[in-house]
C-alpha cells in the first residue's frame, strides 16, 4: 500500500535569502537530526548568470530500527539521493529526494519547495510532499512501514525547529540581512534591470498574513489557531482530503473545521473519511441543507412547545444548548408536525451549532469545534417511551450521526428518573462509541454538588430552573392540543422528505369490510407491538393466529355482481370457510375503541406462524369476527359516510431478546399528553397489554 504525505504551508517570517543561508548550514551533517549521519556533494552546476544552482547530494541515514531487522536486511545505513534546484531570480528552492538503498523493494519519493509568500515578499513559505511504497521487505513489510512513518513524522516535526535554530545562529553572528540576487550588469549599461519580487516599498511589519481562505493552501499557523494541534500525519490527511474535495466536489466545499470532524470520526483513515464525507455531501446537496438556516422558518408550534434553545457557553467556550426533554410532548410534536419538520428543526440546530462554534473560535482565540448539550429530564416518564416516538428519535439520531460527526463535546443529563435506563437501552446502540463516552448522567439533585454542573458551566450563567440566577429564554413545553394533530395522509404527503418513509400509516374500515394486517412470526416469544389512533368512528380490535398462510381472495371474486371498482374495500385475510377455534384462534380479547382514543399495547407470541391484526367497524350488534363483506354492506359503505371508520396505526415486531432488554418501554401507559380531557377510559374488555387514552 502506498503511504502519502502532504504538509500544510509553513511560513517563516524571514526573507527567502536569509532562509537559504540557514538551510545550507544543515549540510554536510546536522547534529539536530541524529539519524542524518552525513552527506556528500555528487555534482554541482550553476548557470552562466549565476541565477540557478543545481546541487546533487548523497545522504546517509541511520534509521532507528531493531538491530535484528538491520541484520536481516544486511545494511547499517540507508542512502538517499537529494537534488536541490535553487532559482535565485525567482527566489525558489525545489528539493527532490529518492532512495538508493532497496530501490527495487521500496520506492520513496519526496519533494519540498521553498517559495516567497504571495502576500508578503519578505516571508518564506515551505511545502512538502512524500510517498512510500513498500513492495517487499523480507516479510517485514508492515514493521518497516511503521518504523519509516514514525521516523518521517519525527523529522517533519523538527524541520522548522532546525531552520529557526540556524536563523538564531546567524543572528548571533550578526547576520540579519542578505541582499537579493541581482543579474550581472552588462558593460556600458546604466539602467537597472528590474528584479522579480522587488519589495515595491512594502514593509513586512505592515503586512499581515492572510490565511485560511478556502481557495488558499492551508497554513500551519492557521491550523494551530483555528483547528488545533495536529500531528504532521493528521495535517497531511486534512490537506489531502481538502484537495480531493476541491477537485471532485462541484458544490460548496465544507469548511476546514467540518472536514476535520469527519477525519476524527474515522481515526484519520483517509479512505474511510473520504467515503463518509462524500455520502454526507451527497445528502446535503440532495436536501439543500446548505441553505437550511436561510430558508427554514420554525412553525409556531415549535416555538410554543419545543422546550430547547441556545444558552451562552460552557467553561471551555463551547456553545451551550439546553433541552428540557421531560417537559416536551414528544408524541404531540410527532403527530402535529411529522418527522420531517422535527428533523429539519434538529438539523437547523446543528447548522446553528456549527456557526456558533466558528464565532466562539474567533471570540476566545482558540479552536472550538463542538458544543455542550444540557438535557433536563425532570418530568420524564413512561409517556416519553411511546414506541413510535422513540423510533422517530432513533431515525433522527441516525441522520445526525451520519452528517454531523464529532460535534458533541459533552452531554450533561440532569435529574434522570428511574425510567431513564430503559430509554438509554433503546437509544445507545445507535450512538457512536466515542460520543457515548461524552455523556455524564446525574440522578436527582446530584448535579448541584461537587463534580456537578459548576465544574462545566460558570455559576453566573446557570439556568434559573436549575437553581441558577440566569434567565433561560426557552419555551417551557407542555401538551400539544390534539386538535392540532395531522392526519396520516397529510404526514405521508410531505415533499422533499429527509426520511424515506413515515412512521404512521392510515387505513379505512367499512361496515362489513374490516381492515386486516398480516404479521409472520418465525420465532416464538417474539413481540408484536402496536400504537393506533381512532380518528373517525368506533372500531373493534382483534388479534388472531393461524398456522397456515391466509390466501387473499382473487380480484374478480365480486365480478359476478358487476362491481368494477372496489378500491376502498379492504382485502380480507381470514377465509370465509375458516372455522374459529379450528383454522385460526383469537389470541387477545376483542378491544372496543371509541373515536378519539389512542391505543398502545403489545403481545408476546406463543407460537410461530401467521398473526392477523384486525380492525372492524363497531356497531350494535357487532359483526361476526369471521364475517366477509356482503355486497349490500359494501355498496352501502361507499355511499354512507357514517359506515366508515379511520385509524392511524403503527406496528413493529421485536425479537424476544430485544424485548427483554426493553420490557418497560413496551408496557402500556396512560398517554396523558395525547388527551383531549383529563379523563382516561379503559374498555372493560381491554386486555392487560393494551391501554387507551382519550
Amino acid at each position: 500500500m502506498v503511504q502519502e504525505y502532504q504538509s500544510p504551508v509553513r511560513v517563516y517570517k524571514h526573507p527567502f535569502e536569509l532562509i537559504m543561508a540557514a538551510y545550507v548550514r544543515r549540510f554536510p551533517k546536522c547534529p539536530l537530526i541524529p539519524v542524518f549521519v552525513d552527506s556528500e556533494i555528487v555534482s554541482e552546476n550553476q548557470s552562466k548568470d549565476g541565477s540557478t544552482l543545481v546541487t546533487e547530494r548523497r545522504c546517509v541515514i541511520d534509521i532507528d530500527a531493531p538491530r535484528l531487522l538491520k541484520r536481516i536486511a544486511g545494511v547499517d545505513y540507508l542512502y538517499f539521493i537529494q537534488k536541490n534546484t535553487l532559482n535565485r531570480r525567482d527566489r525558489t528552492l525545489r528539493i527532490e529526494v529518492h532512495n538508493e538503498t532497496f530501490s527495487s523493494r521500496v520506492v520513496v519519493r519526496e519533494c519540498c519547495n521553498y517559495t516567497v509568500h504571495p502576500e508578503n515578499e519578505d516571508w518564506t513559505c515551505f511545502e512538502q510532499t512524500a510517498s512510500m511504497d513498500i513492495k517487499s521487505f523480507f516479510g517485514f513489510e508492515s514493521t518497516a512501514e511503521k518504523i519509516a512513518m514514525k521516523q518521517y513524522a519525527s523529522s517533519i516535526k523538527k524541520g522548522k525547529e532546525i531552520i529557526e535554530y540556524y536563523l538564531r545562529e546567524l543572528e548571533a553572528e550578526g547576520v540579519t540581512f542578505i541582499p537579493r540576487w541581482t543579474p550581472p550588469v552588462v558593460s556600458g549599461t546604466t539602467r537597472a534591470i528590474p528584479v522579480k519580487g522587488a519589495r515595491n516599498g512594502l514593509d513586512s511589519k505592515d503586512t499581515e498574513l492572510v490565511v485560511g481562505s478556502p481557495d488558499d493552501k492551508l497554513d500551519a499557523d492557521y491550523i494551530r489557531r483555528y483547528l488545533g494541534d495536529l500531528t504532521p500525519l493528521q495535517e497531511s490527511c486534512l490537506i489531502r482530503l481538502r484537495q480531493w474535495l476541491q477537485e471532485n466536489n462541484k458544490g460548496k466545499i465544507p469548511k476546514d473545521q467540518h472536514v476535520l470532524r469527519f477525519l476524527r470520526a474515522r481515526d484519520f483513515n483517509l479512505d474511510k473519511a473520504r467515503e463518509f464525507m462524500w455520502q454526507s455531501l451527497t445528502w446535503r446537496k440532495q436536501h439543500q441543507v446548505d441553505f437550511l438556516l436561510d430558508t427554514w422558518e420554525r412553525p409556531q408550534l415549535l416555538q410554543d412547545y419545543y422546550a430547547g434553545g441556545w444558552h451562552h457557553h460552557d467553561k471551555d467556550g463551547r456553545p451551550l444548548y439546553v433541552l428540557r426533554l421531560g417537559q416536551m410532548d414528544t408524541k404531540g410534536l410527532v403527530r402535529a408536525l411529522g418527522e420531517e419538520k422535527l428533523l429539519r428543526q434538529v438539523l437547523s440546530l446543528n447548522e446553528e451549532g456549527l456557526r456558533r462554534c466558528e464565532e466562539n473560535t474567533r471570540v476566545f482565540g482558540r479552536p472550538i469545534s463542538c458544543w455542550t448539550c444540557l438535557v433536563d429530564l425532570e418530568g420524564l416518564n413512561m409517556r416519553h417511551l411511546w414506541r413510535p416516538g422513540v423510533k422517530a428519535l432513533l431515525r433522527i439520531i441516525e441522520v445526525v450521526e451520519a452528517n454531523y460527526p464529532e460535534t458533541l463535546g459533552r452531554l450533561l443529563i440532569l435529574r434522570a428518573p428511574r425510567v431513564f435506563p430503559v430509554l438509554w437501552t433503546l437509544v445507545s446502540p445507535l450512538i457512536d462509541e466515542n460520543t457515548r463516552k461524552k455523556f455524564l448522567v446525574y440522578a436527582g439533585n446530584d448535579y448541584q454538588g461537587p463534580g456537578g454542573l459548576v465544574d462545566y458551566i460558570d455559576k453566573e450563567i446557570l439556568p434559573d430552573f436549575l437553581g441558577g440566577d440566569c434567565m433561560c429564554d426557552i419555551p417551557e413545553g407542555g401538551m400539544v392540543p390534539k386538535s392540532l394533530y395531522r392526519t396520516a395522509e397529510e404526514l405521508e404527503s410531505e415533499e422533499n422528505r429527509l426520511l424515506t418513509d413515515s412512521i404512521y400509516k392510515s387505513a379505512s374500515i367499512f361496515k362489513g369490510a374490516p381492515y386486516e394486517m398480516l404479521v409472520e412470526i418465525t420465532e416464538a416469544s417474539s413481540v408484536i407491538t402496536w400504537d393506533f389512533d381512532v380518528s373517525k368512528g368506533d372500531v373493534i380490535f382483534n388479534i388472531y393466529h393461524s398456522k397456515r398462510a391466509p390466501q387473499p381472495p382473487k380480484k374478480d371474486t365480486l365480478g359476478a355482481h358487476a362491481i368494477t371498482s372496489l378500491g376502498a374495500v379492504n382485502t380480507q385475510l381470514i377465509d370465509r370457510n375458516w372455522v374459529l377455534g379450528k383454522d385460526y384462534s383469537m389470541v387477545e380479547k376483542a378491544l372496543t375503541c371509541r373515536e378519539g382514543e389512542s391505543v398502545q399495547g403489545s403481545h408476546v407470541t406463543r407460537w410461530p406462524g401467521f398473526y392477523i391484526l384486525q380492525w372492524r367497524f363497531h356497531s350494535t350488534p357487532a359483526c361476526s369476527a369471521s364475517s366477509l363483506p356482503r355486497v349490500d354492506d359494501v355498496l352501502a359503505s361507499l355511499q354512507v359516510s357514517s359506515h366508515k371508520c379511520k385509524i392511524m396505526y403503527y406496528t413493529e415486531v421485536l425479537a424476544s431478546h430485544d424485548f427483554r432488554g426493553s420490557m418497560t418501554s413496551l408496557e402500556s401507559s396512560h398517554s396523558g399528553f395525547s388527551q383531549l380531557s383529563a379523563a382516561t377510559t379503559s374498555s372493560s374488555q381491554s386486555h392487560a397489554s393494551s391501554t387507551i387514552s382519550r
